[in-house]
């Protein structure tokens, strides 16, 4: 019994090695033409000046283009990968007897893109023609924070004669029939906090360590992790999109063993619920750093002040449309 195409299409897309941190996107972008031809859509591509990367859309043209427009997002890029923690070639998109496939992307978020076209297909082969254009589009860099592709994509003309009106973008496999949406998103930030301090040789119990003050800011944020967790154990129906998750990422500094460093530093991803300000978040991170010491400093790697969520009410003509479609499913 032959393969499903749209199985085939995704092993394939799932072989292409978009893995930080040198990922072939030339190879994916090829993929991408292909899967236009074969399905009839117009492929398009802007590139950035380096060292800036692209965005290709896909467009299905809709019956009436005075109305804005729909897009469905996904990010080509994937995470590094360790193939020794594997059982499998993690760029095999190798499919177990019960149907499983493993690859690195293959949740995150290959399959999304997949399904987009996937869908496509479907809906042209019972002559379905949309009434608004439907523009599928595959962003890189998405891993590494987004500012190479997506960040320079909306502020083009390209991105602004899509009219787009509403847009889809990540979400999650589900093995059942229902439909998970995700409606906010979780305030990024990430960090690198540093401490300055006396050095000199570690025979000596130096005062105002960098060390000293670094371990205050750790186990500040950690102290807040821990009492994340709790409270997510403790919600009546837990989701983590309710808590802010709290991460240390990195640890960077030293000179050798036997040294008392002059600076050291600790890298943070913090995910902030949108039931939290983001002021409270920002004046809790500037009193941890103030209470560790002098000389204690951070700086943003990336950093979202948006807590916007989408309404999911009758005040929303978009979410009555998709709820009601869903329903009727």
């Amino acid at each position: 019994m032959g393969e499903d195409i749209a199985v085939t299409n995704f092993r394939e897309y799932l072989r292409i090695k978009t893995v930080h941190p040198d990922p072939d996107y030339e190879t994916a972008i090829e993929w991408l033409k292909k899967q236009a031809v074969d399905l009839n859509l117009e492929f398009n591509i802007v590139r950035f000046e380096p060292p800036n990367e692209f965005a290709v859309w896909l467009t299905w043209r809709g019956t009436n283009q005075s109305l804005k427009s729909i897009l469905l997002n996904s990010h080509i890029d994937v995470v590094p990968v360790d193939p020794s923690q594997w059982n499998y070639d993690p760029f095999g998109a190798e499919k177990t007897p019960n149907g499983n496939i493993y690859a690195r992307g293959s949740q995150d978020m290959k399959c999304v893109g997949v399904q987009y076209l996937e869908a496509i297909r479907k809906l042209k082969a019972t002559g379905f023609v949309p009434l608004r254009n439907v523009h599928v589009s595959f962003v890189p860099d998405e891993e590494v924070g987004g500012f190479k592709g997506m960040n320079c994509f909306v502020k083009t003309p390209e991105f602004e004669a899509l009219r787009v009106g509403f847009a889809l973008d990540e979400g999650i496999a589900n093995p059942d029939d229902s439909y998970h949406l995700f409606y906010g998103e979780r305030a990024i930030w990430q960090f690198r906090v540093t401490a300055k301090g006396q050095t000199g040789h570690a025979s000596i119990l130096h005062e105002n360590t960098a060390a000293e003050k670094i371990h205050k800011v750790i186990n500040r944020l950690l102290s807040l992790r821990e009492s994340e967790k709790a409270r997510l154990k403790s919600l009546e129906n837990p989701d983590l999109g309710d808590v802010t998750s709290v991460n240390m990422t990195m640890l960077g500094g030293g000179l050798q063993a036997n040294v008392v460093p002059p600076e050291l530093s600790a890298v943070f991803d913090i995910r902030i619920t949108p039931h939290w300000t983001l002021d409270s978040m920002k004046k809790l991170l500037d009193e941890t750093c103030a209470n560790a010491g002098s000389d204690v400093t951070y700086k943003y790697i990336q950093h979202s002040n948006i807590t916007a969520q989408t309404p999911v009410d009758d005040s929303n003509v978009w979410w009555t449309v998709f709820k009601g479609v869903t329903d009727e499913l």
